[in-house]
Parts: structure tokens; sequence; C-alpha cells
């Protein structure tokens, strides 16, 4: 169900029981800003998902409230998980989606990587 991106931050999301070790994930790369893992409902070949460490619900929300240096790290490693995956000589998307509208399920932000296979149109027409 779709979140409402002006909410507080939940300290009981998946992603935040994720970092704290309470539900399992695949690790695929973990630095002091940023932590990525598999999806576990892969959508296309490569389905990584790359979330801040910090408490954060949105987009929206990390870029008016994070330091510079939450900013630059996260990037950098949404960047670098690309890089590892093999992403960038093919091609990938990058997805965030935000809000109700923008589908977003988790109140937690979230960055999905997407690749190893033609991924098609961005939206599909009604």
């Amino acid at each position: 169900m779709p979140i409402d991106p002006t909410l507080a931050y939940d300290d009981d999301n998946i992603f935040a029981k994720i970092l704290r070790g309470e539900i399992p994930s695949t690790r695929v790369y973990e630095d002091e800003w940023a932590y990525a893992f598999e999806d576990i409902n892969p959508q296309a070949e490569v389905h990584t998902l790359v979330i801040p460490k910090g408490r954060y619900v949105s987009w929206d929300d990390f870029s008016a409230r994070a330091e510079a240096k939450e900013i630059a790290g996260f990037v950098r490693a949404v960047g670098k998980v690309a890089r590892d995956k093999g992403l960038v000589e093919t091609g990938y998307r990058m997805m965030a989606n935000i809000g109700a509208h923008g589908g977003q399920e988790v109140a937690h932000l979230h960055v999905h990587l997407f690749g190893g296979e033609p991924l098609g149109p961005m939206i599909a027409r009604r």
C-alpha cells in the first residue's frame, strides 16, 4: 500500500529492521552512509535496493534534511553498487518512488537499481 511521504519516520519499517539486523537480507554493499541488498521480489535480472543509514522517509525528506556529506556518501554508494554489479556498460534504471502517486510502499528512502536485461519503456501507457 503506497505511503504518505509527509509522515514521520517509523523506526519499525522493514528497512529500519534490516539495518538493525532484525530481518535478514543479502548484502551487496555497506559503508557508513548506505546499505545495499538484493530485492526479495526482483523485477529484473538485477534488482538491488540501496538505502541510506539515516532516518529519511523519502527522497524529498532526504534532500531537505540530510547533511551534504550524507547526500554525497549515499549518491556515491548508489554509483558504486551500479558499477560493482556491472550495470554501467549496458545501462540500467535507477528509481526512487515518492509518496502515494509515486507508488512508495516503504517509508524509508530507497533507490531501486534495475538492469541485466532490456527494461522497456519507463512508464506503461494506459
